[in-house]
Parts: structure tokens; sequence; C-alpha cells
């Protein structure tokens, strides 16, 4: 297919007024670490974040709010005379997959979502925690128990709202040992599952699922599937326990929701619309914007992420095909078709940092799409996250009339 360099997509988009921009963070403007409290957030980043206003919003796995949040990225970011929330350059948007929205002041919002839930979540990891201890000795039969517990603590990531077990720093201690990498992954969601039939004995049956990434898909079931490691891909590094119906594509729907009002003072989907009363297929999300908004009040849509898998599967007979983006990617190459608008997929290699990922820089994307992918692909940035900030900065500053500074 004929793609667009970075360059020729900078042209294309200064000039639109109905213009939305919807960007993942990890991976995107950020390099993958081992330890994601290792994570850097470029400043001049967040000052263009601030500059694009409106047009910007970030629909994210992670969270905005807490230690691990991305805030304190963005606090850290910025100058001492930069206060985000007066200045208004938090990044709005959807984290927790979409059931945390914030506002470019910093103002946090959980729709939809009750008390016994974030209860329930609270408690979460140090169940996850003390289920790792439990587990770990088998594949680590040498270590002591102060290094299990290390192990085990460093993994889980106490988020808010999407408390998560992260096998990278494990995957370290076992770099090139895909049989150990592959123990670990069936140990990470074995325990996960533990921890979701805990939810059902405590009367909230249907309040959670698992979000696995990177993934291959979904199963019969509805489950997504682990990526097992091979030699040169990990695989499968997290799983996240999630609330159900944070799914990025009904996240799409909330930011255009949010859009809609902005720029025309209606909701299309309501006042209350969020992504747990949302549809949660790809054609019910899709129906739902064709019966509400007019085709030609849909703005441009522009989708960037960096979590987009395909690979064959075991008998060779199809592809298996997943990625925390992909859904919202294409639902928006979608609505592009219908609308008639050249929406457009951008997508950034995020196999420049201490994760191993396929590369963009093979020419087949092996690992990433097919031959009959049916998400188009239209932008590669291939030096990964530092050049998709330099291109972002430059799209900015050039829709900006006023420069940034930090």
């Amino acid at each position: 297919m004929q793609r667009l360099s970075p360059d020729q997509l900078l042209q294309e988009l200064c000039g639109v007024e109905d213009l939305l921009i919807v960007q993942d963070l990890d991976g995107v403007c950020m390099q993958l670490v081992n330890d994601p409290l290792t994570r850097q957030m470029d400043g001049a980043y967040v000052m263009a974040a601030g500059q694009l206003g409106d047009t910007f919003a970030v629909l994210t796995n992670g969270e905005h709010e807490g230690r691990r949040g991305v805030n304190r990225l963005v606090e850290k970011a910025l100058s001492a005379d930069h206060d985000p929330a007066q200045a208004g350059l938090y990044l709005r948007g959807l984290a927790a997959g979409g059931v945390q929205f914030q506002d470019r002041y910093g103002q946090l919002s959980h729709p939809g979502v009750s008390e016994a839930e974030i209860a329930f979540l609270a408690a979460a990891p140090l169940r996850m925690e003390a289920l790792l201890k439990d587990g770990l000795p088998e594949i680590f039969p040498l270590h002591s128990l102060e290094q299990i517990a290390q192990l085990a603590h460093a993994a889980v990531l106490d988020t808010q709202v999407s408390p998560t077990v992260n096998l990278n720093g494990i995957f370290a201690a076992i770099p090139e040992d895909v049989e150990k990498q592959r123990m670990m992954q069936t140990l990470l969601q074995r325990l996960m599952e533990t921890l979701l039939a805990d939810a059902e004995k405590q009367g909230l049956e249907g309040s959670f699922f698992l979000h696995v990434a990177p993934n291959l898909g979904r199963n019969a079931d509805g489950m997504e599937r682990l990526k097992p490691a091979v030699q040169g891909d990990v695989g499968t590094t997290d799983i996240q326990f999630m609330l159900s119906g944070s799914i990025k594509e009904a996240g799409l729907l909330v930011l255009l929701n949010q859009y809609m009002a902005r720029r025309y003072g209606e909701v299309p989907f309501g006042d209350d619309f969020n992504v747990r009363v949302a549809p949660q297929t790809h054609n019910a999300l899709l129906k739902l914007v064709q019966d509400r908004i007019p085709a030609e009040r849909m703005p441009l849509l522009v989708g960037v992420g960096d979590t987009v898998t395909s690979n064959p599967s075991a008998d060779g007979a199809t592809w298996l095909r997943g990625g925390s983006d992909r859904g919202f990617l294409t639902l928006l190459q979608a609505l592009g078709a219908w609308s008639g608008r050249e929406n457009r997929v951008v997508v950034v290699d995020s196999s420049h940092g201490e994760v191993d990922r396929p590369s963009l820089s093979d020419p087949a994307l092996t690992g990433i799409s097919d031959p009959e992918d049916p998400l188009r692909l239209d932008v590669l940035m291939t030096a990964g996250p530092k050049q998709y900030i330099n291109w972002f900065c430059q799209l900015a500053a050039q829709r900006s009339p006023s420069p940034a500074t930090i």
C-alpha cells in the first residue's frame, strides 16, 4: 500500500479546521521501559499538547493520577514556573482504557464506576502480590524468599482503577529464556483469573475483565489471547485488571461525544454517555455514530498508537490480530470510510526502548501486520517516540499562532 511520510501528514493536517487527534501514550510519546516508574516525558511534548488544545486528546490504558500516573510525568517535565493545573497543561482525555476522564486542569472523574468496584480495586494489588509470591518459586527455585518478594512487589503496578502485573522486570532477569518467559505468562494469566473469581464471590460478576498486552485478539469466549514469548519478542508483558466497558474503541466515542459538544453545543450520545454504557462491539459502536451524527459534521480523526499485532495461527490457516490500539484505530478508519473523511492511522515504533517488540523497520511488518490486514497503517514513525515528538511539536507550532516555551 502507498503510505504517507510524516512530512506529508504534517502538511495535510496543518490547514484542517475540524480535527481531533486521539493518541496513546506509552511507546508513542515515551519509550517503553522495564520499570514504568522510570518513564520520562519531554517538556516540549507537554507544551505542544497544550498548544493543540481541543484538537488533541489521549486514550491510554495507563492512568492519569497516583504515584504511577502520567500527571507526575507531566509535572516533572515542566519547569518550576509552569503549574499544569493553572496553565491547563495536564493531558486531557481518557485513561484506564476509558473509565478515568481528566480535563486539562487535572480535574478527574470515573463515570459509571461504583463504590464496591473501587473498593475491590483498592485491595487488588496486595492480592496480586500475594499470588505472585506463591507462584514464583516454581519458576525461580533458587531464589530466596526475600528475592521472590522483591520480584513480586516490583511487578505489581498499584494503579487506582486498573491494577496491573507487569513482567518486564522479571523478564529482564531471564533474558533469552523463552521457556521461563512463557511459564511466567501462564502463571500471570492463572493468578489474574483467580482475582476475577474473587470478584464474582463478592457479588461483582461482570464488573471486570482482563486486558492482555500485547495480545493476539480474542478467542471464541471473548477473552483476550496471550501472545507467547518467542526469540526476539517477549510477547505479553502485562495483564491489567480492568473495569468492564473500558475498551479503547468505546473511549473513542466518548472523546468524539465531548468534541461535538464543544464544537456544536450538542452531545449526540447524551450527557451521561461513558464507556460503561457504550456498546461493546465494533459494529454497534459504528452504527451508534451513523445514527446520531450527520456524516458532514464528523471531524477529521487521526489515531496514534504503537501496539498493533498480527501473527499466524498455529495451523497457519488464519491471522490472529490484536494489540491494545488495534480496536480504536480500526473503528477510526471505519468512521472515515463512512463519513468520507481521510481519517489517518499513525503507528509509532516502540521497539527502541527496553522491551523487545517487533520493529517497523522490517518491511514485512512481521508480528505487527499481515498482507490481508484490514487495518491500513497510513504513517509509520520508524524512529520511535523521539521522531513522533518532533513531528508533534512541528504540528503544534504550525497550527498555533503563539510559540510554546518551557
